[in-house]
């Protein structure tokens, strides 16, 4: 079965910057559509970074040129470059990913529900 362990999540000032890791066991990133989405309390699942199957990666608008995601193949693991926080980012943070399909990532930050499998979450705090 596939797990997917997050790590790195915290509280951080505004403006400040934090890194997420996705830890993947059982399953090997090759061609697997894999991503970021967020919750926060009350609120439904947005999508904030994909990768599809081709390597193209997509932002939610909201935070393009603020996150970057990434990963690395070796390591089985995904990444999510945070910077220039803000407190309306504050929010659980899943990874997530999806068998090999032929949507874009574009497909995935706009149905974050798509995910096949999605990891334990890990909490973000922007605040002061």
């Amino acid at each position: 079965e596939v797990q997917l362990v997050e790590s790195g999540g915290g509280l951080v000032q505004p403006g400040g910057s934090l890194r997420l890791s996705c830890a993947a066991s059982e399953f090997t990133f090759n061609r697997h559509p894999m991503g970021w989405f967020r919750q926060a309390p009350g609120k439904g699942r947005k999508g904030v970074a994909a990768i599809d199957s081709g390597g193209n990666t997509d932002y939610a608008v909201s935070v393009k040129g603020r996150f970057t995601i990434s990963q690395d193949n070796a390591e089985n693991t995904l990444y999510l470059q945070m910077s220039s926080l803000k407190p309306e980012d504050s929010a659980i943070y899943y990874c997530a990913v999806d068998v090999p399909t032929a949507y874009s990532a574009y497909y995935y930050i706009q149905n974050p529900g798509k995910y096949a499998f999605r990891g334990q979450g890990t909490q973000v705090t922007v605040s002061s």
